[in-house]
């Protein structure tokens, strides 16, 4: 097994075509080419974790956040960073990490959290926009199956929990063959008309090739007439953070010790209670409360994330309840995720999930 056929399966529940323009996501250190005697799993890639799976003989770490974050000038060993570098390449291990690409997903780290919360009626609590891609094409009436199967097999088509979407016009085109073209149908040098279906349908961006290369495959004609249009659109599915239901509502302080419970946590930190009952509640892994304001819009009751500061806890402003359960905290089942994914399309494969605490904040 190749690193690349291991990495491959976590981009098809998160392509990297969805992390932020800041990330750094993909293979950071080592050949994609080599092959893989273990997988390690971890949150964060420290010196501690590298000599974990030199331990565990597992040349191949996943983690969340990227250990390479900013660019760097040279590799000299000045900080943990560098000497991680330095011992994994010096072991053959490759690092590879899936960051807001698995933040933006539904079923990647912000469903994972509504999962242990045991939320209903999810949704994305900020879709993104200009994702989307409409691509039409002309075919004749006897290939209109082959061709829009061909697409929806390649992932167009779907719209929210609704799967070989399309929209399909009866109509005539019209075409001269040169002498050097070989028509499907027609003569050269004859201007033929040809009884056609428009077929349109919605894809996200990072398909488009694929959509394409499927269509020119399936499509009788030698020159497939095809266009392509970005959308405005927002895309419910891709976006950051989640909102959700409780089955049933709950007490502010049950909701908070059910959160200590759920995620083990020593503390929370949260903003005055409100004085209402816990149903609707809004969150995001890791540093979300630049989110804060679509969660009130959304009339969210509590929203949940971490690396609050001081003064934007005054932004609840008797309007919801903040509850910051820490960034390590909030993203520690993103593990579970990329053990998941591998695990059950590589059954019996060494799959390790990291013993090592990186959790860099203590609490006295």
């Amino acid at each position: 097994m190749k690193v690349f056929e291991i990495t491959s399966l976590i981009e098809k529940i998160a392509p990297l075509s969805l992390q932020e323009s800041y990330d750094n996501a993909g293979l950071l250190v080592g050949d994609k080419l080599m092959n893989v005697t273990g997988v390690l799993i971890t949150l964060d890639v420290t010196e501690a974790v590298i000599d974990e799976a030199i331990q565990k003989k597992c040349n191949l770490i996943i983690s969340h956040h990227p250990l390479i974050f900013k660019g760097l000038k040279r590799i000299t060993g000045q900080d943990y960073i560098q000497r991680s570098i330095i011992k994994a390449i010096k072991n053959n291990i490759a690092i590879y990490s899936a960051h807001t690409n698995i933040d933006n997903v539904q079923n990647g780290v912000n469903g994972k959290i509504a999962d242990k919360i045991g939320l209903i009626n999810r949704q994305i609590l900020l879709p993104k926009a200009e994702l989307l891609l409409k691509l039409i094409t002309f075919v004749p009436q006897a290939h209109v199956e082959k061709v829009r199967d061909a697409l929806f097999n390649a992932g167009a088509g779907q719209i929210g929990e609704y799967d070989k979407c399309s929209f399909n016009l009866e109509g005539i085109g019209t075409f001269r063959a040169s002498k050097t073209s070989n028509p499907f149908v027609g003569e050269k040098n004859r201007l033929h008309a040809e009884p056609e279906t428009r077929i349109e349908v919605i894809l996200p961006k990072y398909l488009m090739y694929k959509a394409v290369n499927a269509l020119l495959q399936a499509h009788p004609y030698e020159e497939p007439a095809y266009d392509i249009f970005p959308l405005a659109n927002t895309w419910n599915a891709v976006g950051a953070g989640m909102i959700g239901e409780l089955e049933q509502e709950m007490e502010e302080v049950s909701f908070l010790k059910h959160l200590k419970q759920s995620f083990n946590l020593q503390i929370i930190r949260h903003s005055p209670f409100i004085g209402r009952k816990i149903k609707k509640v809004a969150l995001c892994g890791g540093s979300g409360s630049e989110f804060l304001r679509e969660a009130i819009r959304q009339n969210a009751d509590v929203f949940i994330s971490g690396d609050f500061k001081y003064h934007e806890f005054f932004n609840s402003e008797g309007q919801i309840l903040i509850a910051d359960i820490g960034h390590y905290e909030s993203e520690q089942f993103t593990k579970d995720i990329f053990y998941e994914i591998i695990t059950k399309n590589i059954p019996n494969f060494a799959v390790r999930i990291s013993e090592t605490n990186t959790n860099p904040i203590n609490y006295f």
